[in-house]
C-alpha cells in the first residue's frame, strides 16, 4: 500500500507542476479520496435500507441540513465575493444585471426543479404499469446529474487549491448530498438506476476530478460553476424535505444544520 501511495503522490506532482496551481500533492490526494468516497456513496447506498423508510430517516433529514448549512454558510458569501470578479468580466454589456452570479444560482435551482417536475410527471404517467419513469426520462435525468457531479468532482480541487479544512469541509457536505440525491434517484427510477445510473454517477464524480487536475478554469469560471452547484443544492435537498408525505424529521434537519454551521465558523 505505501509503495502505491509513493507512486500516486509522485503521478500526482508532475500532473500539478504541469497545471501551475496552489495545490499540494497531498491536498489533491486528499481530494482524489473524497471524490472515489462520493461514488461510492452512489454504488452502495442502496444497501442503507432504512434511508428508504417512512417517516422519512433522521439521518437523511441530517444530511440535508448539513448540505444546506454549508451552501449559505460558506458558498454563498464566497458568491458574494465573486460578484466583483463577474462584474469586471461581463463589464458593461450586461451593466443591467446587478447580480450575475446570484442569478446563476437561481438557474441551477430552476434547472434542478425542471428536472424533478419531469420525473415526477413521467411516474405519473407509468404508474400503472411500474411507477417509474420512462426509459427517455431516466437518461435525461441521469445525465443531467451526471454533469452536476462531475462538476462537484471538479470543485473539489478547487477546494484544495485553498487549504486542507476547506476539501474536507466541502467533502463532507456533498457526499452527504449526494446521498441524499441517491435516495430520491432510486425512487423515481428503480431498476434502472440500479443496473446503470448509479455507475454513471459515480463514475462522473471521478471523471470530474480528473478534469480538474489538468484544466485550470479563470476565477470568473469557476464563480459561475459554484453558483449553479448552490443553486441546484438547495433545490435538491428541499425537494427531499418538504413534501408532507415523506414525514420529514426537522429537528434531525435543524440539527444538521446547527452542527455544520458552528463547524463552519470555527475554522
Amino acid at each position: 500500500m505505501e509503495p502505491l501511495l509513493r507512486v500516486t503522490t509522485a503521478h500526482i506532482n508532475g500532473v500539478l507542476r504541469a497545471r501551475a496551481v496552489g495545490v499540494t500533492a497531498v491536498t489533491a490526494l486528499v481530494s482524489f479520496v473524497a471524490a472515489a468516497s462520493m461514488a461510492l456513496v452512489h454504488l452502495f447506498g442502496y444497501r442503507l435500507r432504512f434511508l428508504d423508510l417512512v417517516p422519512r430517516s433522521r439521518w437523511l433529514s441530517l444530511a440535508g441540513g448539513i448540505s444546506v448549512a454549508y451552501v449559505f454558510v460558506h458558498l454563498l458569501p464566497e458568491l458574494a465575493r465573486s460578484q466583483s470578479t463577474l462584474v469586471e468580466a461581463v463589464g458593461q454589456r450586461l451593466a443591467f444585471l446587478e447580480h450575475h452570479v446570484y442569478l446563476i444560482a437561481l438557474l441551477g435551482l430552476i434547472t434542478s426543479y425542471g428536472l424533478e417536475r419531469v420525473a415526477a410527471s413521467s411516474r405519473e404517467r407509468e404508474r400503472g404499469q411500474a411507477d417509474r419513469t420512462s426509459a427517455g426520462v431516466f437518461w435525461l435525468h441521469v445525465s443531467a446529474f451526471a454533469v452536476y457531479n462531475a462538476l462537484v468532482g471538479y470543485l473539489l480541487l478547487h477546494r484544495a487549491e485553498q487549504n486542507l479544512p476547506s476539501v474536507l469541509f466541502f467533502a463532507v457536505a456533498m457526499a452527504l448530498h449526494l446521498l441524499v440525491n441517491d435516495v430520491g434517484l432510486r425512487r423515481h427510477h428503480k431498476a434502472a438506476y440500479a443496473s446503470s445510473g448509479r455507475w454513471v454517477l459515480a463514475t462522473a464524480v471521478v471523471l470530474g476530478w480528473a478534469v480538474g487536475l489538468v484544466v485550470d478554469l479563470p476565477e470568473v469560471a469557476l464563480g459561475v460553476l459554484f453558483a449553479f452547484l448552490a443553486g441546484g443544492v438547495i433545490l435538491n435537498v428541499l425537494k427531499e424535505e418538504l413534501p408532507e408525505e415523506r414525514q420529514s424529521r426537522f429537528g434531525a434537519f435543524a440539527a444538521g444544520a446547527a452542527i455544520y454551521t458552528v463547524l463552519l465558523l470555527a475554522v
